[in-house]
């Protein structure tokens, strides 16, 4: 077996070659791939470092020799993990929020009513209750509507032994989830949701797992034979103002399609988007950003639909791996985006990965505002916070709406300015993310968002009645077409009056 000295620092190289693309950056990734392919791994940690770093060069080949070696080594991580269990080795970090999905693992997790029920009957045999991670005593309101004897042991008895109640319960055989999930057309949704039932997923070693998970269909592949595109080569003016991006609306199976791979994607990293989980089918859309990302942007049928804002969820894929999403809300004009690369591409290019995206939303629905809101900076979200969130956005052309916020800002822009090497202390991030950034289109009156406060025209609007458009999109205009009868509202100065900031 490889030292661990040894293993450590083929990893440390192979980690070190994402940042070294250019003509002669990668001429050994091919060779280190090769050499790792044989090597023994002694422990999880270890072989979750191979794991994230070939998902990167499967997504960013620089050749086609790198990506069918990515590929060949991560179609071998399930016998690789089954190794490592005989050995007796510690496969808990496998199951942190961060790796969780890799072939041959397994995790345990909490998810809602729907996406429970949806998992139940995708995966019927490698999807169970975890009794482990389940406490069996916030079993009592579900199992009065599942056994018509347990009520009187739940008023009158201390000690209730919850899981033997649940055996009792349960008739036929199948997993213990499986059977429930049958049951769940008599039981209200929240009673499920307060038992806290934790789901346990065996992934095996099938196409749907984090290693294996591809878009399906030919295409044709981008090879990074030069740099990649760095934040400073970025500009979001330049983007925004680019010819329209090519798109297509999928037909009815394929959005349905693209939507279980979107839910798959998600929950295998504890992750659920209501845009996916309620993803209307019938309006998906596709669109090419270039570069080898494709997007499927999804709307959300009426039923499912917020009322005061209109809402789409996107995937988005690099030469056919997932590699993050965006969810969007948009008002008027203005559009709040949320933007979640997964943490293992987030050495690619995620400044102008970010820019086509809000090319296309500026190009589907004509928004002129987009609004970042403080968690993304790092308000309550220390990710962030390490990451220097706000400095991503900051130099994109974002600015801050908060009076104090930009006071501050200026006070770190002069310290930049002054010292080239300051890095502005997690202190100072976390008071910088204390209010939204705004980042408007040329021509766009500047301000007019400003004092918007999404949650206090909600209040305002529950005592009179809703506008127009609304009432409109609340009664089945399609998703994309409500956006532009806000617009059109608006300009006719039939919009609701916006309450400003005291």
């Amino acid at each position: 077996m490889e030292s661990p000295t040894s293993l450590t620092r083929l990893l440390d190289r192979l980690e070190a070659a994402k940042r070294q693309f250019g003509p002669s950056g990668q001429a050994g990734t091919a060779k280190l791939l090769r050499s790792l392919e044989r090597r023994q791994f002694p422990d999880a940690a270890s072989l979750i470092r191979l794991h994230e770093s070939l998902l990167f060069f499967r997504a960013y080949p620089a050749n086609e020799e790198i990506l069918r070696l990515a590929d060949r080594l991560l179609s071998t991580f399930a016998e690789r993990v089954r190794r490592l269990e005989r050995s007796g080795a510690d496969l808990e970090p496998f199951e942190e929020p961060g790796v969780s999905g890799i072939s041959g693992t397994a995790f345990s997790a909490i998810f809602s009513y729907d996406i429970t029920r949806w998992l139940a009957s995708r995966h019927p045999r490698r999807v169970d209750i975890d009794w482990d991670a389940t406490d069996p005593s916030l079993l009592g309101p579900l199992l009065v509507r599942l056994h018509p004897f347990f009520g009187e042991d739940f008023l009158v008895e201390a000690n209730i032994p919850y899981a033997d109640w649940f055996r009792a319960s349960k008739k036929g055989r199948g997993t213990d989830l499986e059977w429930l999930s049958s049951r769940l057309d008599q039981i209200p949704g929240e009673l499920f949701a307060a038992a806290k039932l934790a789901v346990r997923w065996d992934l095996g070693d099938g196409p749907l797992t984090r290693s294996n998970i591809r878009l399906p269909g030919a295409r044709e592949f981008f090879f990074h034979d030069g740099p990649l595109l760095r934040r400073g080569e970025v500009a979001l003016s330049a983007e925004l103002a680019s010819p329209p991006l090519k798109t297509e609306r999928l037909n009815r199976a394929r959005g349905e399609q693209m939507l279980e791979l979107a839910r798959e994607t998600s929950a295998m990293r504890y992750r659920e988007l209501h845009g996916f989980t309620y993803g209307d089918p019938a309006h998906v859309i596709r669109a090419e950003l270039g570069r080898g990302v494709e997007v499927f942007v999804s709307g959300v049928p009426p039923r499912h639909r917020l009322p005061l804002r209109a809402y789409h969820a996107g995937m988005f894929f690099k030469n056919g791996v997932p590699i993050g999403y965006i969810e969007c809300l948009t008002l008027f004009d203005r559009m709040e985006v949320g933007f979640n690369l997964y943490y293992t591409f987030r050495e690619g290019e995620t400044a102008w990965l970010y820019a086509r995206l809000l090319r296309l939303f500026r190009q589907l629905l004509g928004v002129s505002c987009f609004s970042v809101d403080p968690y993304q900076i790092g308000l309550h979200n220390e990710e962030a916070i390490e990451s220097g969130a706000f400095w991503f956005y900051r130099k994109l052309g974002f600015r801050p709406v908060d009076a104090r916020v930009a006071r501050l800002l200026e006070t770190e822009e002069r310290k930049l300015r002054s010292k080239p090497d300051y890095r502005t202390p997690p202190g100072t991030l976390r008071r910088l993310s204390q209010g939204s950034l705004i980042y408007e289109m040329p021509g766009a009156k500047h301000g007019e968002w400003d004092n918007f406060d999404v949650r206090r025209a909600a209040m305002a609007l529950d005592h009179s009645p809703f506008p127009k458009a609304v009432e409109r999109a609340k009664n089945g205009a399609q998703e994309y077409e409500y956006v532009r009868l806000l617009q059109q509202d608006q300009r006719r100065g039939a919009a609701f009056r916006l309450p400003h900031r005291d």
